[in-house]
This record gives structure tokens, C-alpha cells and sequence, in this order.
């Protein structure tokens, strides 16, 4: 998920965006209003997170305007060095989804941030893709493996997902690549590799689990079971086929 943060302090912003980038969300810093609403405009934030410095009406004029402009599409958390009930009263009057006061907590802002975004897409089809004991759910972009939440990047979920869609494919460099950072990118990178091994140690890919993450020198990766009892390829939900390349990609092989 994308989360914006309209940021007035540099060094708060960067604990903001830690923070949500630990959960695997992207976090993007805008200085202004105009910047912000521009986002916006693109459908290109998910959730918006506000800081109620003076001068407060300004901002509770903000709040009140991306109401009318968006409506209640775009979830918006307020914060505010203030701990006055009034201040929260106002905050959520003007149209913000939630309020948090100053000095917030790492885990308090990102439960916070979570139940905002769980909130926002209940309406969505919450398709899930199961491969075995790993679990997929597309409408919130997250990843369980028996049961536990995994955290990835943003690019992590989709390199997993494009090998997890193509299990037992060998995937060239140029596939994989194009299918996460998009095409047109020219020269050698070490930047897949990074992501790989990254994938391997966070998802256990490994033969003592059952799963194997493989690499063809030159060439690309291959993702496999290579146990029986670690996959059963009807355990798959929704409308892909586990061995199934992409329409992007497909033919390329």
C-alpha cells in the first residue's frame, strides 16, 4: 500500500516513514498542499497521515477539503502534539478517520495504520491465493506463511508473488525484472539478487522446508516444491493458475 505524509519536519518524517516501511508499505514525504492534492488525483495514495501543526485550521480546512473533494474513500490520520479531547473532537469532525497524539509510538502508529487500511478495503474482494503454507491476500497486499504475517516491501510481495504464480518455471533475469521494476531498464544489476536472497531468508525457501529457490547462472531463477506434502496444487484460490506465466510475460520463455 501507498501511504502519503504531508511532513513539516524532516527528522519526524523520517521516523514516519521508517515505520511504515517496516510493515512493507511504501511511505511518501509531500511538502505541500498542492503536491499532495496532485497525489491524490492520481488515485496514488492509499492513506493519508497529517500532522495538525499550527496553523491548525489550516490543516482542519485540509481535512474538511479532501472530504469534499475525495470523500470518505481516502483514510486520514490525524496527529497532533495536542492532547486535549477538544483537538481530537475537531480532528475527527473535520472529517479525519482516526487521531493520534504526540510523542506517538512506533507500534501504536503502525496498529493504527493497519486497522485504517483494513478498515478502508473491507469492500474489496479479498481474493486469496494459497500455494500450500503460503498464503496470499491481494486486496491488502500481505503474505502469511502457516499463519504468520510475513513483512515485505512492496517489491518483495510482488517479486514472491510472480515466482509463487510460476512455480516450477524457470523465469529469466529479464522476466523477473520487468514484471517488478518495469521494462526498460538497461544494464547489469545486483539489485535482483538483493531481493532474492532477501525472499529466501524471510520466506525460509529452503529444502528443509520443502521449497527451493534456485538459481541458473546467467540465466534466472526457478521456484519449486520439492516435497509432496509441501504443496497441493488445488489449494489454490482465485483466478490464477500456479504454473501459469503472466500475460506479460508468457512466451517469453
Amino acid at each position: 500500500m501507498r501511504i502519503a505524509a504531508l511532513k513539516d519536519e524532516a527528522g519526524e518524517f523520517e521516523a514516519i516513514r521508517q515505520a511504515i516501511e517496516d510493515t512493507g508499505h511504501d511511505c511518501h514525504g509531500l511538502g505541500d498542499e498542492q503536491l499532495l492534492l496532485a497525489c491524490l488525483r492520481r488515485n496514488a495514495c492509499d492513506l493519508l497521515i497529517l500532522d495538525l501543526k499550527l496553523p491548525e485550521l489550516d490543516r482542519l480546512r485540509l481535512v474538511k477539503r479532501l472530504r469534499q473533494e475525495f470523500g470518505a474513500r481516502l483514510p486520514i490520520l490525524s496527529v497532533a502534539a495536542s492532547r486535549h479531547e477538544q483537538d481530537m473532537v475537531d480532528a475527527l469532525s473535520a472529517g479525519a478517520d482516526d487521531f493520534m497524539a504526540k510523542p506517538w509510538r512506533t507500534s501504536e502508529l503502525q496498529a493504527r495504520v493497519h486497522a485504517l487500511l483494513r478498515r478502508s478495503h473491507q469492500h474489496l474482494d479479498e481474493s486469496v491465493l494459497n500455494f500450500g503454507p503460503f498464503r496470499f491476500y491481494l486486496a491488502t497486499r500481505t503474505l502469511q506463511v502457516n499463519g504468520r504475517p510475513i513483512v515485505l516491501k512492496s517489491r518483495e510481495y510482488d517479486l514472491a508473488l510472480f515466482l509463487f504464480k510460476n512455480i516450477g518455471r524457470l523465469l529469466t533475469r529479464e522476466q523477473l525484472m520487468s514484471s517488478v521494476w518495469g521494462s526498460g531498464l538497461e544494464g547489469p544489476t545486483r539489485s535482483l539478487d538483493t531481493h532474492m536472497s532477501r525472499l529466501r531468508t524471510k520466506l525460509g525457501l529452503r529444502p528443509a522446508h520443502g521449497v527451493l529457490l534456485s538459481a541458473a547462472y546467467g540465466h534466472g531463477y526457478r521456484l519449486e516444491f520439492i516435497r509432496s506434502d509441501a504443496f497441493d496444487s488445488q489449494a489454490a484460490v482465485g483466478d490464477m493458475n500456479a504454473g501459469e506465466l503472466s500475460d506479460t510475460t508468457q512466451g517469453a520463455l
